[in-house]
């Protein structure tokens, strides 16, 4: 088969999407099952990593990588190519194709929580999703959450959705010096996430505890905008709490290193990569009580209502001093990342694919 793949989120600095295609391509490269495949890769400028290029032929179709991009400038180039299924892994697709189309859609953040956008990007997103999710010929998401939204939301057969969990990527642990008390956030910032909320219940800590430190890692996408660093320095914690909003691997495998608790406060996610993440390296969550992060992450993290801030600071201090309380939390551990392997999901993600012809 001759396979097209929307790239654009490789560019760039790859985060979410970008990350987990980048995980399915490494495996597809390992994979003997995959080698009887040719892959072609489209993207609007170079991709930020590094592939075989014997296994992954990359074609740049230049422009702004947004909707007419996809629409018009993507099939005009990949119809010259004769490729027998196209995969999407970004919520949208070509609406206007004549090859079978595989789209991921990880999430309905825009259906079901409209103020999270502008006006102009929900209503975007709302359309271009719904029409690729019923012209595909299959619709690969990564939770029972998200099957059940795509379900509910859309009137979408259940036949033709099929749910892969993501694997999980562990980072690389460097010799890092020990942080007593240091705390962890990575993950873009939306409103969703309630950063804000993180900030004021780690002051709190802060404010009991002097060796307390805060990293959150992220850029800001917040719709209304959100003052990340306003609130770190209206609750005092200039010195105490750094906000990056992007670091390299290497430097994310050194705060994870370092962490002794990770903060998660998302009341909707598709699925939670970062807290899953932490947990591999060894880092007990609190997170948001929702229905995907208990289906993620069952008994290994701490749950707290949303908007609670003393509850949410209390719980940070159990992951930080109360060692049972970690401890219980890393019995639990090893059952829960069991079941997010990348091997498994890119072998089922190209069985999706291969089912197509």
């Amino acid at each position: 088969m001759r396979i097209g793949i929307d790239a654009r989120e490789l560019c760039g600095r790859p985060t979410g999407v970008g990350r987990y295609l980048n995980a399915l391509l490494a495996e597809w490269a390992a994979e003997e099952g995959a080698r009887c495949h040719e892959f072609v890769l489209y993207a609007h400028e170079a991709l930020a990593v590094s592939l075989d290029a014997r296994r992954f032929a990359t074609r740049i179709v230049t422009g702004p990588p947004g909707t007419w991009w996809e629409q018009v400038r993507l099939p005009a180039v990949a119809a010259k190519d004769h490729l027998d299924v196209l995969f999407a892994p970004a919520y949208t697709s070509p609406l206007w194709r004549t090859v079978p189309t595989v789209v991921v859609i990880h999430d309905l953040s825009f259906v079901a929580h409209p103020e999270w956008f502008s006006a102009r990007d929900g209503l975007r997103r709302r359309w271009l999703t719904r029409r690729a999710a019923f012209r595909a010929r299959t619709v690969i998401t990564v939770s029972d959450f998200s099957r059940r939204e795509l379900i509910e939301r859309y009137g979408l057969p259940e036949s033709r959705i099929r749910v892969i969990p993501s694997g999980i990527t562990r980072p690389a642990l460097p010799a890092a010096p020990p942080r007593p008390a240091h705390v962890l956030y990575v993950g873009s910032i939306f409103n969703r996430r309630h950063v804000p909320d993180l900030i004021r219940a780690f002051g709190v800590v802060a404010r009991a505890h002097a060796h307390v430190s805060l990293d959150i890692v992220g850029d800001n996408r917040s719709h209304p905008r959100q003052d990340v660093q306003g609130i770190i320095e209206r609750e005092g914690l200039a010195g105490r709490a750094c906000w990056r909003q992007y670091v390299r691997d290497d430097e994310l495998g050194a705060l994870y290193a370092s962490a002794r608790a990770f903060v998660f406060l998302s009341e909707y996610e598709g699925f939670g990569f970062t807290p899953l993440e932490a947990l591999a390296a060894g880092v007990p969550s609190v997170q948001l009580d929702t229905a995907v992060a208990r289906e993620m992450c069952g008994d290994a993290a701490l749950y707290v209502p949303c908007g609670d801030v003393p509850a949410t600071a209390r719980a940070l201090e159990r992951l930080l001093f109360d060692e049972a309380t970690r401890g219980r939390i890393r019995e639990a551990a090893p059952s829960v990342l069991a079941r997010y392997g990348w091997p498994s999901a890119a072998r089922e993600t190209l069985g999706v694919i291969e089912a197509c012809t």
